[in-house]
């Protein structure tokens, strides 16, 4: 979940690593720090965000074509300066980053201590700096040798960029079950997390293969070996992404430029899919595996926050319109029980990032029990577009805001599309309903727009509500999952207590908490559970509590038993949610704002969660 940038070749490396640390702080943001070389290690290290660090790196000597840089989500020893990266080796003759968790950290660090290696900090980072300095020192080795022979000691995720004083011209990174990327420009090389610290620089990249090691020379060559020594080819790719969009563009903040991106976003997620004029249907992804995928026993769903809602929304869509059996599953719970599934299954694998670690685990698992499995991301290369089966991506392009909202209406929009497919396919709908839904689907981008009009009277709403100390989100049918996405953005964002049930369930439990001080959300556009939504907001407004409403346009009757209520446009109920969550992603960002909350890194998260 950390971010990593290292650079070589034969610009200052302190403005590109800098700038690199600013482009991947949504990846995390406890603390940050860089190394450059100049004929000695210059190590700066900060608490806080990479402005702190900015800071802090004025006062030192930072002019060197050779650096690396690393923002931190803490996960072993509190964040603060000592334990931030860069971690040097004891003798500092090598500086070291990391994203991941070294399982044995603890095993290697006595065995370490033992033979007289002392520690400044409580990570696991700076034991493996220790151990590939304890090889190199030893045994004579040159850096890549020695960081191969102590990544076959440790066990775990890694990412990592490794420096060397006594050698400026090179730097080597290898990574397992952690993203890195190879950045190829002119004389120069790069290693990242990801694409956003590479893009200014070149549009050329490498991406790295589990137990993948790299050395880059500054002579402009570079070498890629596997942990056993092998020679490993890997193909140079291109990106297609622009510089632009990894800038806010005059928003206050991403979240709300990615919010307001969801018309065009939307309509990118079916760019080339969906013909409503020729009335068709097709995921390029689905096509050579259509039969498998039509013929399946069961689809399962693995899955994390938001994109575990998504997947709750797609066992609705898929169960209805295709009458295939749907189970989620958290990725996070499924990889460690011993689940049935078969080479029967299909597996749809959902992940923004491609790099989830449970979700990874979970397909691995999935894979040796022959299951088809299928995959649902939005970035292009990342670790689960290249290890399943099949897939989809979804298009949304990149989103910096760690609460994810673009990402959800896309993989609803992807998901959607392959219902609808499904359903055409296996004659579980008719000719008319097919039309009629992608009729409807291809007028949700206008829609979506005209739900962001009414963004003056939520931040009014939200004016309301910021002050409260909990709240009860509440739908039914395909707008349950939209409750539990509500409830997680505001828990995200504005750390308040939020819970999304299932308006039914409200009498089995959450109705004891509501009185006068608990505002009660319903999204409550299902025409199917109409009356049934009107009983509920009843025994809500019996015990005082205050009711903002998501309906249909023109509905009056809820909207006058409503304290306050926002309407979005008529539309197909399996739809509905590619609606009703923009209004709940606008009131949770005003909220936030008001209570002087970091919207778009609020705290202990981190966007990617590639650790355990």
């Amino acid at each position: 979940m950390c971010g990593i940038v290292a650079y070589i070749g034969n610009k200052p490396a302190y403005p590109i690593i800098i700038e690199g640390l600013k482009r991947l702080e949504y990846r995390g943001y406890d603390s940050a720090g860089l190394t450059i070389l100049n004929g000695d290690l210059v190590t700066v290290k900060k608490k806080g965000k990479v402005s702190n660090l900015e800071e802090e790196s004025l006062l030192n000597n930072v002019d060197g074509t050779l650096g690396i840089g690393h923002t931190r989500w803490a996960t072993h020893g509190k964040p603060d300066d000592i334990n931030a990266h860069p971690h040097n080796s004891g003798n500092n003759r090598i500086s070291l980053i990391h994203n991941g968790i070294i399982e044995n950290y603890a095993v290697l660090k006595k065995a370490l201590e033992r033979i007289g290696h002392t520690f400044i900090s409580e990570t696991d980072t700076e034991v493996l700096a220790h151990l590939i300095e304890e090889y190199q020192t030893r045994d004579n080795l040159s850096l890549t040798d020695a960081v191969r022979s102590a990544l076959e000691r440790a066990v775990g995720a890694y990412a990592i960029v490794v420096i060397d004083k006594n050698d400026p011209n090179i730097m080597v990174g290898a990574r397992k079950s952690s993203p890195l990327v190879l950045g190829v420009g002119e004389d120069e090389y790069f290693l990242a997390s990801d694409a956003s610290p590479i893009i200014k620089y070149t549009n050329k990249v490498i991406y790295l293969n589990d137990e993948d090691i790299v050395t880059v020379h500054r002579d402009g060559t570079y070498e890629i070996k596997n942990l056993q020594n092998q020679v490993q080819n890997h193909a140079v790719q291109e990106l297609d992404l622009k510089l632009e969009e990894l800038e806010r563009e005059g928003y206050e903040h991403f979240m709300l430029k990615e919010i307001y991106q969801q018309p065009t976003t939307i309509k990118e997620s079916m760019r080339g899919r969906i013909n409503s004029e020729e009335g068709w249907v097709v995921l390029g992804g689905m096509t050579p595996f259509i039969k498998r995928i039509m013929n399946a026993k069961r689809i399962i769903f693995a899955a994390c926050g938001t994109s575990w809602h998504s997947a709750l929304v797609a066992e609705y869509l898929i169960e209805e319109l295709a009458r295939i059996p749907v189970e989620v599953e958290y990725a996070s719970e499924l990889r460690y029980r011993n689940p049935i599934i078969s080479e029967k299954d299909v597996v749809v694998a959902i992940s923004q990032s491609g790099e989830t670690a449970d979700t990874l685990a979970a397909i691995e698992l999935a894979k040796e029990k022959g299951a088809l499995v299928y995959g649902i991301v939005n970035v292009v290369g990342s670790s689960i577009s290249r290890i399943t089966d099949c897939g989809s991506y979804i298009h949304a392009g990149p989103e910096i805001g760690v609460a994810s909202t673009k990402a959800f209406t896309s993989q609803l929009t992807v998901l959607t599309l392959m219902a609808i497919n499904l359903g055409h396919l296996r004659g579980t709908i008719n000719s008319d309903y097919f039309h009629q839904l992608i009729i409807a689907l291809e007028n949700i981008p206008a829609k979506v727009e005209k739900v962001l009009q009414q963004n003056d009277l939520i931040k009014f709403i939200a004016g309301e509500l910021k002050d409260m100390m909990n709240a009860l989100y509440l739908g039914r049918g395909y707008n349950f999952p939209v409750a539990l996405e509500g409830a997680l953005k505001l828990k995200e964002i504005s750390y308040i207590h939020a819970e999304g049930y299932p308006a039914a369930e409200m009498k089995h439990g959450p109705i004891a908490l509501i009185d006068e001080n608990m505002p009660v959300i319903f999204i409550a556009t299902n025409k199917s559970a109409y009356d049934k939504i009107i009983s509920n907001i009843q025994e809500v407004k019996a015990r005082k509590a205050v009711v903002i409403s998501i309906v249909t346009e023109g509905d009056v009757k809820i909207k006058e038993m409503s304290d306050y209520c926002i309407e979005i446009p008529e539309t197909e109920e399996p739809l509905t949610p590619l609606l009703s969550v923009i209004p709940l992603q606008l009131l949770s960002y005003h909220i936030a704002l008001m209570r002087g909350c970091d919207v778009d890194q609020p705290r202990n998260l981190a966007k990617s969660v590639t650790v355990e």
